[in-house]
């Protein structure tokens, strides 16, 4: 059976849904963040040496970092909810499951880091929230285009984009004027499989 060691309020929950979609069994090893710092506690470097969430472990294997468990989770289905067999859907799905984390969530996270620094912490956050919704806009305007973001067919992808656009909604006003992003959060909200996996989860903040 698959074990995720999964951090609370982390992006450890994209991986709960995947393995909900995708029908595997899996058993949950949760930790809690520490309370002022907000960070993860040192029993995670137990199983990794960074430290982080998630991690998984399955036949023997330690993964981390989400893209590269996603990854391995869609090939262990045997490409289900994988990359789509036609070309320019092929070529979205990669983007989009790389953008999620090599570009759209950097400057999410400076924008948290921002918030957290006293007086000039404000005044950075405001200059820097137009380097956020050029992201946004793009977001935007690729949802106004297709249902899902590889295309007519929801995939992993999706699942990769849920954090950062779930953070964006809670630090970076990101639904004003984005009726195509709303919709798609919505849609992804009520899926069986989402539900599940936060009921497995347990509290998380972005949701």
């Amino acid at each position: 059976m698959i074990i995720v060691h999964h951090l609370e309020n982390s992006r450890s929950q994209r991986v709960l849904w995947l393995l909900e979609e995708l029908g595997f069994p899996y058993e949950i090893k949760r930790y809690e963040r520490n309370k002022a710092t907000m960070l993860a506690p040192p029993e995670l470097r137990r199983i990794h040496p960074l430290g982080k969430s998630p991690v998984i472990e399955d036949e023997g294997r330690v993964i981390a970092e989400t893209g590269a468990i996603v990854e391995y989770l869609v090939e262990k289905a045997g490409g289900r909810l994988g990359v789509p067999g036609h070309r320019d859907e092929a070529l979205r799905y990669r983007h989009f499951l790389h953008y999620a984390e090599g570009s759209l969530m950097p400057p999410l996270f400076t924008k948290l880091v921002l918030s957290r620094v006293p007086l000039l912490g404000k005044m950075a956050q405001k200059k820097f929230q137009p380097m956020v919704d050029i992201h946004l806009d793009y977001v935007e305007g690729a949802l106004a285009e297709q249902e899902w973001f590889a295309g007519p067919e929801f995939t992993a992808a999706d699942v990769m984009m849920s954090f950062p656009l779930e953070a964006a909604v809670a630090r970076a006003d990101a639904l004003a004027g984005r009726p195509h992003l709303a919709a798609w959060l919505a849609k992804i909200h009520a899926r069986p499989a989402y539900q599940a996996a936060l009921a497995a989860g347990g509290p998380y903040a972005y949701a």
